[in-house]
């Protein structure tokens, strides 16, 4: 009898047939950056005061609210699955309304970056 192997056993490994888990879509370095720099501008703005973050296999979500308790104010999702058809990013407003769609994560948020611009009279 060899070592390692039980009466009657082979002492073959045969892996189990079937789909590996996939790893769950994240944001980048670069994308973090640019989402969380917006939302330090939106903070100081008085916009939003809390954030959340999500990760699943299939979609990224950054998630700003005005108030923990409230709905988000706006949503940032990644699918990269959609990559090649609307574009990877989506902007959702307060009332889940896509205000943008693209595969430039600058071009989504250009939006949001509009609400900061103020006018200033002299």
């Amino acid at each position: 009898m060899s070592a390692g192997l039980g009466p009657g056993g082979t002492g073959e490994i045969v892996a189990f047939p079937g789909k590996t888990a996939a790893s769950p879509v994240g944001f980048d370095r670069e994308e973090l950056t640019r989402i969380l720099d917006l939302y330090g501008r939106m903070v100081a703005g008085g916009q939003w005061r809390d954030y959340a973050m999500d990760f699943d296999r299939h979609a990224a979500t950054f998630s700003a609210f005005r108030r923990a308790a409230e709905r988000p104010n706006a949503r940032i999702e990644k699918r990269p699955t959609l990559r090649n058809k609307q574009g990877m990013y989506t902007l959702f407003g307060e009332h889940d309304q896509v205000l943008k769609r693209g595969s430039e994560l600058s071009n989504v948020l250009a939006p949001m970056e509009r609400r900061l611009v103020k006018v200033v009279e002299d």
